[in-house]
């Protein structure tokens, strides 16, 4: 599908949010340093460091995107989402900066630290077992309290909020030519990669997707949107049950080529962006980094890559026992 909205709406949409959020900046890697060394000598390696956003990932820019188009009328009764826990974390914030109530649906095997975010900001939390009945619930949630859900990952709003993100990456590094972005359900992956390719039409846009949550992967396998039966990742905030079908259309479009890493990979990306970058991300923010060195090592030389380091909401314990794994 071609998208459905230009260049100029999206310029819109930031202008829109973008005192609600963070300019997120970038890192221009050495060529000397570690990480650009393990894309076996990229020209360059620009960082897009979205774990300094706002709720420590990408997210609040889809969510305060799709909630623009709703007058203070209409979300009087409050906002639900389901999550893992960065687009709840988000959905949180932006309820209470609308002035209404949020009620989230989430894991009960979500980081800690991603549902004290959501209490913080002054959330109602109902933690599931599985995704699949997370989605049940909170469409459940939507019908009887007349809530506005906010989709996680699909939808014009929140690709339209994520594509914001390549706005600022183009301006702060006009000489990229390949984006790396990892993809969840699909909305960061469908907003950036669909803004790169109206940006910069020749650049060439990676997808990258864990084993074990690979719903994008798989769907461009078969030509239509798939789902998995469960998520089998420490990346737990890419682990979306399925791919839908407007991010789906958008990524088919402008993804490039989807890779997939597995969790000793992330763990070895994270322990690289610590190591090297000084930057402690979630196994999820580390996947983009994950390809550069795995499975994209040897085809990025010559390239100016821009890497998307997506979030950091993760809890200590669980973050070192994954750097000394």
């Amino acid at each position: 599908m071609s998208a459905d909205f230009t260049l100029d709406d999206v310029r819109q949409v930031h202008a829109q949010i973008r005192n609600q959020i963070v300019h997120t900046p970038v890192l221009r890697c050495h060529p000397a340093s570690g990480i650009a060394q393990s894309g076996h000598n990229a020209a360059s390696v620009t960082l897009k460091l979205e774990l300094m956003q706002i709720g420590g990932s990408f997210k609040i820019r889809g969510a305060l995107a799709v909630l623009a188009g709703y007058s203070d009328a209409q979300i009087a009764n409050g906002l639900t989402a389901v999550s893992a826990g960065n687009h709840a974390i988000a959905v949180a914030f932006a309820a209470k900066s609308r002035g209404v109530s949020a009620k989230l649906v989430m894991l009960q095997r979500s980081n800690p630290a991603r549902v004290a975010a959501c209490k913080h900001y002054g959330a109602e939390v109902i933690q599931v077992e599985d995704v699949h009945k997370a989605f049940d619930l909170v469409h459940e949630i939507e019908r009887t309290e007349g809530r506005i859900f906010v989709h996680p990952y699909e939808g014009r709003g929140t690709a339209m909020g994520t594509a914001t993100l390549v706005v600022e990456l183009i301006e702060q590094n006009p000489a990229i030519d390949t984006v790396i972005v990892p993809i969840g359900g699909g909305g960061l992956a469908a907003g950036v990669s669909t803004a790169v390719k109206m940006m910069r039409p020749n650049a060439v846009v990676y997808g990258v997707e864990p084993f074990g949550a690979d719903s994008m992967y798989r769907s461009f396998e078969k030509g239509s949107p798939q789902g998995i039966d469960k998520v089998a990742t420490i990346a737990d905030s890419l682990g979306a049950p399925s791919a839908q079908p407007y991010s789906f259309g958008l990524c088919r479009d402008s993804i490039d080529e989807i890779v997939r890493v597995d969790d000793d990979e992330l763990k070895r990306a994270m322990r690289l962006l610590f190591q090297d970058a000084k930057l402690a991300v979630e196994p999820a923010g580390a996947a983009a980094t994950a390809a550069l060195c795995g499975p994209l090592k040897d085809r990025l030389k010559g390239r100016n890559a821009g890497v998307i380091v997506c979030g950091a909401n993760i809890d200590p314990a669980t973050y070192w026992s994954y750097l000394n794994a």
